[in-house]
């Protein structure tokens, strides 16, 4: 593999992540093209189970003065460092899943008569939601966290990108055009919004992780 291979990921990547990219002898640039931050929000009329979709969502939920009282309800999320992070903060959760989809399915299929308060960011996709209104589940949302998009002019053209939401995509074309780069996405809706955008190429981690999405492009190039 030349050493001239340039990867620019859209958000800045742990130390170990990146020394990944570093032994594999890629070039690495990293910006965050999006940032996420905290709203104010009311703990009201919280229903019995609650579903996290992102980390972000259980960050903000932790820096909530009355989170204690949310500690003795089930937990249904979205992601495997989700699980841990809320674990972590003891939490109880009771199904996780990689994507939205699966999740929606489970709490469809297998505890449909449960009632769920989701914790979600301003620019939640619609699948969790849709999808538990059209089976009847009772379910109240409460937005906990904004994403805000921050694009990069990025001058040095990358031949991969890596891409961690649709988000990402979305704030990387602000200031950036596509020519023959290869995405590497973390999951199925962001690849979707990366082929809508007018990616060729692009290539989907097979767990939805940021270490996946890494080794990945290691594989694409070796």
């Amino acid at each position: 593999m030349s050493a001239s291979v340039r990867i620019l990921s859209t958000k800045k990547l742990l130390p170990n992540q990146k020394q990944y990219l570093l032994n594999a002898g890629f070039l690495v640039v990293e910006a965050d093209f999006i940032t996420t931050k905290p709203l104010a929000f009311d703990l009201k009329n919280i229903n019995d189970k609650l579903i996290f979709s992102s980390q972000n969502g259980v960050e903000s939920i932790l820096q909530h003065p009355n989170v204690a009282e949310l500690k003795g309800k089930d937990v249904f999320c979205v992601g495997l460092k989700t699980k841990a992070l809320l674990e972590a903060n003891g939490f109880n959760v009771v199904a996780y899943t990689g994507y939205a989809e699966d999740l929606s399915e489970i709490i469809t299929l297998v505890y449909p008569h449960n009632t769920y308060t989701f914790f979600s960011g301003n620019l939640r996709r619609d699948t969790l939601p849709e999808t538990l209104k059209a089976a009847g589940v009772v379910f109240n949302e409460i937005t906990v966290y904004e994403t805000v998009l921050t694009p990069q002019k990025i001058d040095t053209k990358p031949d991969g990108i890596l891409f961690f939401s649709p988000s990402g995509v979305e704030s990387y074309l602000k200031q950036n055009k596509i020519t023959k780069e290869i995405a590497f996405c973390i999951g199925n809706t962001t690849a979707a919004a990366a082929q809508q955008s007018g990616f060729k190429n692009i290539v989907i981690a097979n767990q939805p992780t940021v270490e996946n999405t890494i080794i990945q492009c290691i594989n694409e190039y070796k």
